[in-house]
């Protein structure tokens, strides 16, 4: 059984525990149930607003039978100066066993791992615009349910890449995997150090090409100043959105993702959303599993977990 401390990036797991995490993942999805030997406590802080990630994680902890304590960061002590540190020992002295954290600061969790004293477990919700997890556990699972392999995969992460955690944990993992990892994009918005994972190509050239279209959204509260004033939605999906001719050229069995939220008629046209070879509402539901799977993993290594 797969277990670890904390789960903050999915290119951290070696390739046997990543088989591990996503076969758990599957098994929650068939119906499995867990039995803890103790009551588990929880608490979710999220630093940056989320309707998926946040409810997912909740549901997630409900279903595994875990007792959640709120917490309300812009209400909590935080707003007053306590550290992040200072708030996880509180938390871990009331009695809380792990907590699911989504920050603004990228690599968030660094300093809190090298804390010999703060025990209680750690997952990463997202930080920044470094690493997304438990998405990229869900996008690899809605990807092998439709094509049972990441080996010789074309797969184009097209959007905001210079702003996306999910674009970084992707790209990084999916390349591990074996599949041809490509971006399209606004070219300003590329940064060279995707390169190592992938080549950008102008969008209407790559589409075509592709088994997999990973659509980000346009991180407008992460854009500077000069990108926020030039940025147009309208502009914006008639150069680089997917719209019903980009749709067309598409392979019969390629499949469209979006971690969400979506801005219809930016990154792609209303009317596609839900189109049949969108796959943005089944992320969402694998999502609930992946994350079981990671408390699961989570709370096994703290011996919470009846065999």
């Amino acid at each position: 059984m797969v277990q670890f401390a904390n789960f903050l990036n999915i290119n951290d797991l070696s390739d046997s525990e990543l088989h591990e995490l996503l076969t758990s993942a599957y098994a929650f999805r068939d119906g499995k149930q867990v039995t803890l030997k103790r009551p588990v406590y929880t608490a979710n802080l999220f630093f940056e607003n989320s309707t998926r990630t946040h409810s997912s994680f909740q549901m997630a902890e409900q279903r595994l039978g875990v007792k959640l304590i709120d917490i309300n960061p812009s209400t909590s002590s935080v707003t007053k100066g306590e550290s992040l540190g200072d708030t996880l020992k509180t938390l871990q002295a009331i009695g809380v066993d792990f907590v699911v954290i989504r920050h603004r600061l990228n690599n968030w969790y660094g300093p809190m791992v090298e804390d010999k004293n703060i025990e209680l477990g750690l997952v990463n919700a997202g930080d920044g615009s470094g690493q997304h997890p438990s998405q990229s556990l869900l996008d690899l699972m809605t990807i092998h349910d439709q094509f049972k392999t990441f080996t010789g995969l074309n797969i184009g992460i097209i959007g905001d890449i210079a702003h996306s955690r999910v674009a970084r944990s992707n790209a990084e993992i999916l390349n591990r995997l074996g599949a041809n990892v490509f971006f399209s994009g606004p070219k300003e918005w590329f940064n060279e150090d995707f390169a190592a994972f992938g080549t950008y190509v102008e969008i209407d050239e790559l589409l075509p090409k592709l088994d997999v279209v990973m659509l980000l959204r346009v991180q407008t509260e992460r854009l500077q100043e000069d990108d926020l004033n030039a940025f147009t939605a309208v502009e914006y999906h008639q150069q680089y959105g997917l719209n019903k001719a980009r749709y067309d050229v598409l392979k019969d069995n390629a499949i469209i993702m979006h971690p969400a939220p979506v801005n219809r008629d930016v990154e792609i046209s209303s009317e596609l959303v839900e189109a049949p070879k969108s796959k943005i509402f089944t992320q969402m539901h694998n999502g609930v599993f992946a994350r079981m799977a990671i408390l699961n993993a989570v709370l096994t290594s703290k011996g919470l977990v009846e065999e």
